[in-house]
């Protein structure tokens, strides 16, 4: 049975854009291949740990980034190729340089490629407690303080390595001290729920604003029970919403950031922390005014590449 799999050329920058553009279209997984994952690559600590990493015979890119999303068969790709290059070139109406946007299409059989793409996604440590690991492979924690996330990527991989859920990750290692009532908008793969729990949230809940999402966060929590009683819906953004927590967290694109905040300030009590992410560096500046603008202050701010997460909280009656 043969699959399409179009592939999009693009930047660094547009990888998550892009990326959900192609599940949005019905894509039922997406592989990235981005020509920065090379260049921080330690080749002294691999050598210490008895590897050895030669890039002359690693194929990948040497710049931008592709995104590829493959699609089931009897699916009419060529429309849905005709559809998507407008809209991956109106990404830079966003302040996102999508480079050449430019589409091709290829076909695989789903067999041969199944396997062949669980060679790349392997147990990657994002912080110092907490570990992401395919559900797919045995893994052993280092010592007691070691928490490991299991993922089902479905036909996607690199799920929690990228910058901006790296940045979240972190933020809430900082963030939480245990029993919080958060809120996970744009909760995705529901990676930022589970690391929740793992970490010491009370009432967790985790909203997106289509079914599939859910539906995907919602198989990652099967796979992980210490987050089985997160409440799993969808929503857009905070809209509707009147309960006042402890947390909000979102992973997502600035210009959803930008309404979001007032909601955000609205939603949680004095004290109350917002942890944002997803933020690309010329889009700084604009989240952190906006911020500001609505009531909020700025406790941290953290980067990554080109990418920024911030930890803010809503200030109490007695602070200035």
């Amino acid at each position: 049975m043969s699959w399409s799999a179009l592939q999009v050329a693009t930047t660094t920058e547009a990888i998550e854009a892009v990326s959900n553009l192609l599940m949005e279209a019905g894509a039922s997984g997406i592989q990235v291949e981005d020509a920065t994952d090379f260049i921080d690559i330690d080749d002294e600590a691999l050598a210490r740990e008895g590897k050895i990493l030669d890039l002359a015979t690693v194929p990948h890119l040497t710049s931008g980034a592709q995104v590829t999303g493959y699609f089931p068969p009897n699916v009419n790709v060529t429309e849905i190729q005709l559809e998507l290059t407008p809209r991956i070139q109106g990404l830079s109406e966003f302040g996102l340089n999508p480079g050449s946007g430019e589409i091709t299409v290829n076909q695989v059989d789903e067999a041969d490629w199944a396997t062949e793409w669980q060679k790349y996604y392997h147990p990657v440590r994002v912080t110092h407690e907490l570990t992401i690991v395919p559900r797919w492979e045995e893994y052993t924690p280092v010592n007691d303080q070691e928490k490991v996330i299991y993922m089902d990527p479905g036909m996607a991989f690199g799920t929690g390595t990228h910058p901006t859920t790296k940045l979240m990750l972190q933020a809430l290692a900082i963030a939480l001290r245990g029993g919080e009532h958060m809120i996970d908008v744009g909760t995705g793969s529901g990676i930022l729920s589970i690391a929740a729990k793992h970490l010491g949230a009370g009432v967790v809940e985790a909203y997106d604003i289509d079914q599939v999402a859910v539906d995907s966060s919602q198989t990652n929590i099967d796979l992980n029970p210490i987050a089985k009683d997160v409440k799993l819906g969808v929503n857009s953004l905070l809209d509707g919403m009147d309960t006042q927590v402890d947390l909000v967290v979102a992973n997502i694109l600035a210009e959803v950031l930008v309404p979001l905040i007032p909601q955000a300030f609205m939603n949680l009590k004095p004290g109350g922390k917002f942890l944002l992410s997803g933020i690309i560096a010329d889009k700084f500046a604009l989240i952190s005014q906006t911020l500001l603008d609505h009531g909020f202050k700025v406790d941290q701010t953290m980067r990554m590449g080109d990418w920024y997460g911030i930890i803010a909280h809503k200030p109490t009656n007695d602070e200035d």
